[in-house]
């Protein structure tokens, strides 16, 4: 395998942990309303766990409500019992053909243990993205016993992805830095 492949393998799955943690981050409660709240919610639609977010519109109207409005209105029912078996700290006041979520302000001591959740989680994306260092050296040192790349090949491709990993390292630690300021605060 060519090092730019190895390098370019590499890249992508650590581009994808930190795209996983993004998405993980989206549903984390900050005191404001965000429709990525909700929009990754199975709901139990005709037998099928769908997406909230595929059957119906979520908007943002102020900064401490959601509203939710289905596609089909009939499926407002399987929709509230989604919200409430989420248990995602808020209670879905049905209004018609609307859901309306009120976000309740955060206290103290659930925005450390929401900031410890997130330290968590950012580690374990810092975790893929070694084992993606690791795995990518792994295959530079098995090419290299087989003579398919030079050593100094060899060792350049090895600096080349320790310096992808301090890359992705330090991307992953802003964003929680971000999501950590963003939920202290409000």
């Amino acid at each position: 395998m060519p090092m730019d492949e190895i390098l370019l393998d590499c890249e992508e799955k650590m581009e994808s942990a930190v795209s996983y943690l993004r998405g993980e981050l989206r549903g984390v409660r900050t005191g404001r309303a965000s429709a990525g709240l909700v929009d990754h919610l199975k709901v139990d639609y005709y037998g099928s766990p769908t997406d909230l977010r595929q059957l119906a519109s979520i908007a943002v109207p102020e900064p401490t409500m959601i509203m939710i409005k289905p596609f089909d209105p009939s499926s407002v029912k399987d929709i509230e019992k989604a919200i409430l078996a989420a248990n995602i700290g808020m209670t879905p006041m049905v209004d018609g053909k609307l859901i309306r979520l009120n976000v309740p302000a955060l206290s103290t001591e659930r925005r450390e243990q929401l900031a410890g959740q997130i330290r968590k989680t950012g580690e374990s994306t810092r975790v893929v993205i070694r084992n993606a260092r690791r795995d990518a050296n792994k295959v530079i040192e098995r090419e290299q016993k087989e003579g398919l790349i030079a050593e100094d090949d060899a060792e350049k491709g090895k600096e080349d992805i320790q310096d992808l990993t301090k890359k992705y390292e330090g991307l992953v630690t802003s964003i929680l830095e971000a999501k950590t300021e963003e939920i202290m605060e409000a």
